[in-house]
């Protein structure tokens, strides 16, 4: 019990330590001391978003990256984003830019950021994310009792601010609300360094700094949700002009200084949004009735789908609107390694309690890309999806590498369509609760994907497709993921035999290249390559002939490469000689694993082999059902006679 004693007494001691309550001169000193504590809204975004840290990855060190993004670009990846978004590196890039820019003054300062995208392809969740930074971040000195919460510099009379901006080191910007220049002037009399100044937190619920304007009904579109609106029952005691008839309880008024958010931002009628233009480029917002401008402190956020944004802006009296927006694609992902993870962390939040069989999750992620790739005429679609996922790929029987530069200029547009992230994640929610053995496995996942295609409500020519990549691409792609799966749990030392393979094919390559002999490290004696050895290892992924001379070269030229840059060889490393490895393993290994799988009745060495076969796929993520299942659907379709 006293621990829990002891964090609530920290929380609140650290609280009364943040906490500040004082007049306007107090306030002052503090400024004097760290001027960044008057920083604007867009300043203290970029702040909060960039201080947990930032890795810079080049991606001429990282093969995998440099086959995504090219040999010479460097990748920002914020800590801030790290564990919650996946696969959007570029998207957030550019959103952190905005923040940037808008922090140095620049034009974006006046700019609303708006995100577009299909449905589920994060848009909402970066929005949350950045208005949750809010709620966690230091608090903002403002004038005590003001309904904007805004920045107490603002009392400083105009032809004083120079002087004030000299010997602070800040820029004073803004001027004072309706409602704390009445105050001043008949509560305080004028004497505006002892108006009180206090600090005062960020809160979504509370509507502290962070305002959400949803979607309104055209029929009822009362601009007093972004304003705030005249207390008529006050209007008795005083004047329609008078500043304490004023109740600014609008989404801008309680975003100042913070964020305003707009849910769906285009289903509104276009005068409804008329307000943007002067809270923008003006930094000012209408006061209800006939009160002067409010100045606007704030960050103007807003997303819709695709098809609202091209509606809108293929009207051109919206102009105005249009020239004050920075538009950022937030596309699907479309890197299977990221999606994957995207599942994963989802499923870690819920309270399932199911074994989940390896490469069950991939299967969903598979399909989820498949449908999100524009056709080519360049590659087939998992050949695509390989390449976008950043895995080296040799077209068959040529050693002529297929550039993603190339395949990304075919579709402009890609990632903008397809099966959403929600999609999968309800059905993977459906084969987990339809699990009689609290266990699935890539198999019933798939045909759980295929009852949720069917029940699509979408054109039987895109049905038909989609079903496609499930029943044909996607299970024959599983198919040789299952091979290698059995034959790696089959072969003892399996990775051990791999390196031998690789290492010899090294040896011989690098000698038929540099036409060179090969020292025998038993004997001693030279020999010549062992072009036959090398043809076996080749026949695998279809090099032959001319192009072996060729293939040879590039493996021979790619691990020095390898080295020169401090890398670590192994048989992984370079992916088209990966690949045709453990299809050679894959092959010596069938037969027998055949028997094995398939018999009804084995012997005493079998039942040893095979146990020790289900033992190693317990070791690499199986259950014993989900094994049992595996190794009979392998048997009955792997290896069919």
């Amino acid at each position: 019990m006293s621990e829990f004693l002891d964090l609530i007494k920290k929380d609140a001691e650290q609280k009364r330590n943040q906490h500040f309550e004082g007049t306007f001169l107090e306030y002052l000193d503090k400024v004097k001391l760290d001027p960044s504590i008057a920083m604007l809204a867009h300043r203290r975004m970029y702040e909060v978003i960039t201080n947990p840290g930032v890795e810079e990855v080049n991606t001429g060190e990282n093969p995998r990256l440099r086959r995504i993004y090219g040999n010479n670009d460097t990748i920002k990846r914020y800590n801030f984003f790290k564990d919650e978004f996946y696969g959007i590196d570029k998207t957030l890039g550019k959103i952190v830019q905005y923040f940037k820019a808008a922090a140095l003054q620049g034009e974006e300062a006046r700019q609303v950021l708006y995100l577009v995208g299909p449905v589920g392809s994060g848009k909402s969740s970066i929005m949350e994310a950045l208005k949750k930074a809010l709620e966690i971040s230091q608090p903002i000195y403002a004038l005590k009792g003001c309904p904007m919460r805004e920045e107490p510099l603002h009392l400083v009379p105009k032809h004083l601010r120079k002087q004030f901006e000299d010997m602070l080191n800040v820029q004073i910007e803004g001027d004072l609300c309706p409602v704390c220049r009445h105050r001043l002037k008949h509560e305080y009399y004028g004497d505006y360094q002892n108006f009180p100044v206090e600090t005062v937190d960020f809160s979504i619920r509370s509507r502290k700094g962070i305002g959400v304007v949803p979607p309104v009904d055209p029929n009822n579109q009362d601009t007093s949700v972004l304003i705030g609106s005249i207390d008529i029952s006050k209007l008795d005691l005083y004047p329609e002009d008078d500043a304490r008839v004023l109740s600014l309880n609008g989404a801008f008024n309680v975003g100042n200084r913070g964020i305003v958010e707009f849910i769906e931002v285009f289903k509104n009628e276009v005068e409804y949004l008329h307000t943007m233009i002067t809270a923008t480029q003006e930094k000012s917002i209408p006061a209800p009735g006939k009160s002067a401008m409010i100045y606007f402190d704030g960050i103007i956020l807003a997303h819709s789908n695709e098809s609202e944004w091209n509606k809108f802006k293929a009207d051109h009296t919206n102009e105005a609107i249009l020239d004050r927006i920075v538009k950022v694609d937030v596309p699907y992902c479309l890197e299977l390694e990221e999606e994957a993870k995207i599942y994963n962390k989802i499923l870690k939040k819920s309270q399932f309690d199911v074994h989940i069989a390896p490469h069950t999750v991939e299967m969903g992620a598979m399909f989820a890309i498949l449908t999100r790739l524009g056709e080519s005429a360049k590659v087939d679609p998992m050949t695509k999806l390989k390449i976008y996922n950043g895995e080296e790929i040799v077209e068959k029987g040529t050693t002529k590498k297929v550039d993603i530069l190339e395949l990304k200029e075919e579709i402009q547009r890609e990632g903008m369509t397809g099966i959403s992230t929600r999609f999968i994640m309800k059905a993977l929610d459906t084969a987990i609760t339809e699990s009689e053995h609290n266990c699935i496995n890539p198999i019933a996942f798939i045909d759980t994907l295929v009852k949720a295609v069917k029940e699509l409500e979408i054109s039987e020519e895109i049905k038909k497709k989609y079903l496609g990549f499930l029943q044909n691409n996607i299970k024959k792609e599983y198919h040789k993921i299952l091979e290698k799966e059995v034959t790696k749990a089959f072969i003892h030392g399996y990775r051990e035999q791999a390196e031998d393979l690789f290492n010899n094919y090294l040896d011989h390559a690098e000698a038929f290249v540099n036409k060179k002999k090969i020292k025998d490290n038993s004997t001693g004696e030279e020999l010549e390559p062992d072009e036959a050895f090398l043809k076996s290892i080749e026949e695998h992924i279809n090099i032959t002939g001319t192009a072996a001379k060729g293939f040879r070269q590039d493996v021979t030229a790619y691990m020095l490469y390898v080295i020169r840059n401090g890398g670590k060889l192994d048989y992984t490393c370079y992916e088209p000689l990966k690949e045709a490895i453990e299809k050679k393993l894959t092959s010596s290994v069938r037969e027998l694993s055949r028997v094995i799988t398939r018999a009804k009745v084995r012997d005493k060495d079998q039942s040893e082999k095979y146990d020790a076969m289900v033992e190693e796929m317990k070791k690499n993520g199986y259950c014993d059902h989900c094994c049992d299942v595996i190794l009979k659907y392998a048997a009955n379709n792997l290896w069919k006679d």
